[in-house]
């Protein structure tokens, strides 16, 4: 492969062709050039500055960021001129008036002599470094958030800042942003692992598994209620109902478009109706909002890992308190390894069986295979089949039994016919009073099994992301 010569503060290196920016080759020179919207996981960017530096190009100095020009033959770079200094000294200054409470910022000043800002400050967490957006667009794929407006109205938010309907909660953003101004968005919700450990002593009270979370009991029930496995599900909120302990409950509904959607249900019919697991990812959000502007005072909210986060990481900032301060929410969690796209997963199926999904009567994933009933007849398939179905973010969550839930509920663990109930919460616990079951013992060895693969498989993706941060043992959990 042919190799460049560049020199670097009067280094002289070797590079290979295409291999690196200017910023790689000085870390791999052991010259520190500050940053803060640069990321090795994601495409280089250039929007804070901070990497500025000078170079001499055909006999003409100029400057370019380091974090996106490419090295090129015989490139002279100089990072630790006054001039250099000068630049990173008002880009400094200029962030910091917008950010002055910042400790990164405030860090970074400091080592440039910086320690009185001269501009008017503003109180503004956001640094307008993209990180956030970027991870979440080209490494998790969900593009909840992104940039808005141009100018001094530049922003980062959700599409006409509302709460985010795609947002799963995972954490990703609040990782890589540099001044933690994301954690403080109440239209998104990332989590990081003390805000996990926090809501658990919040609103769950039992016996910590480091496995499974916690939970007060743990057993494998099955109702009279034909529904998906043993029909838990269906039972508690059937008879919570009937029992006065719920007014409503926000469940998945089959829908052929999308696989399915949100809704609320408050009487017997339509709750039957969306009984079974529909295996694609749904928003919570609306249901619940009309539920509670309508008036009612307690709402199940029946979801995956991914929309409980949601809820919870609301309830924390007080979200509903303060508009619903009477407003009573059970979280019923699902068990779940992986979503799926469906048209995608509809298109995967007529492909390999030649049937259409949108007339199953049952989908099921037991013991590694993903089973589609159409017409009384079971179609089935390893899981790994359908490796490219699985929905953006998913490979980002690492929570198969629902943590965060008052009642996780699932299949994992129990015998044919009955579901894996865990306790986590009086509140859950006072659901499950009302429900008619038979229990039995459940293999919590499998459910462990199962939760270990996912979260190692989670911790892998997230740990490209860690390896770029400056302070990573802070992030681990």
């Amino acid at each position: 492969m042919t190799r460049l010569k560049i020199k670097i503060d009067g280094h002289e290196m070797e590079m290979d062709v295409g291999q690196a920016t200017i910023l790689e080759a000085a870390r791999l020179a052991g010259i520190h050039i500050p940053t803060l919207c640069h990321h090795p996981s994601i495409k280089p960017y250039g929007s804070c500055r901070l990497c500025t530096v000078q170079i001499v190009k055909n006999g003409r100095k100029k400057f370019v960021t380091a974090c996106n020009y490419p090295v090129e033959e015989g490139l002279v770079v100089i990072t630790d001129s006054a001039e250099v200094a000068g630049i990173r000294k008002m880009i400094l200054e200029l962030l910091i008036a917008r950010s002055s409470q910042e400790e990164r910022l405030l860090e970074t000043a400091r080592e440039y002599g910086i320690f009185k800002p001269r501009f008017l400050q503003e109180d503004k967490s956001c640094i307008l470094c993209g990180l956030c957006y970027r991870i979440c667009e080209e490494l998790v794929g969900v593009c909840a958030i992104n940039a808005q407006n141009r100018g001094v109205s530049r922003d980062v938010d959700t599409p006409y800042g509302e709460l985010s309907e795609d947002c799963i909660a995972c954490g990703a953003c609040a990782l890589v942003c540099p001044t933690k101004s994301i954690l403080k968005r109440r239209n998104i919700y990332p989590l990081s692992c003390a805000d996990i450990k926090e809501m658990e002593e919040e609103y769950l009270c039992g016996t910590i598994d480091n496995d499974l979370g916690v939970n007060r009991e743990m057993f494998a029930g099955k109702s009279n209620i034909e529904g998906q496995d043993g029909g838990m599900v269906t039972s508690i909120l059937l008879q919570g109902i009937e029992a006065g302990l719920l007014d409503a409950a926000v469940v998945a509904q089959k829908n052929k478009s999308c696989g399915a959607n949100a809704v609320l249900v408050d009487e017997t019919e339509s709750i039957l109706q969306a009984k079974g697991t529909k295996y694609v990812r749904v928003s919570v959000i609306a249901p619940l909002l009309d539920a509670l502007l309508k008036g009612e005072k307690r709402i199940a909210v029946v979801g995956t890992p991914c929309q409980i986060r949601v809820v919870r990481k609301l309830q924390r900032q007080g979200y509903f308190n303060d508009k619903f301060p009477d407003a009573e929410i059970f979280l019923i969690g699902l068990f779940c390894f992986e979503s799926f796209d469906y048209e995608s997963l509809r298109n995967r199926i007529r492909e390999l069986f030649g049937i259409d999904l949108d007339k199953a009567e049952k989908t099921q994933i037991a013991r590694g295979k993903f089973i589609v009933t159409v017409g009384g007849k079971d179609y089935s398939c390893p899981v790994r089949e359908l490796k490219s179905q699985v929905r953006a973010g998913c490979p980002f969550c690492g929570d198969l039994v629902n943590l965060l839930a008052d009642i996780s509920i699932g299949s994992i663990g129990s015998e044919e016919g009955y579901s894996t109930v865990i306790v986590r919460s009086e509140r859950g616990e006072k659901l499950l009073e009302a429900a008619s079951f038979n229990r039995k013992e459940i293999s919590r060895d499998e459910i462990v099994k199962l939760a270990a693969i996912k979260k190692k498989n989670a911790d892998t993706n997230f740990a490209g992301i860690l390896a770029g941060l400056p302070n990573r043992d802070e992030f681990s959990s």
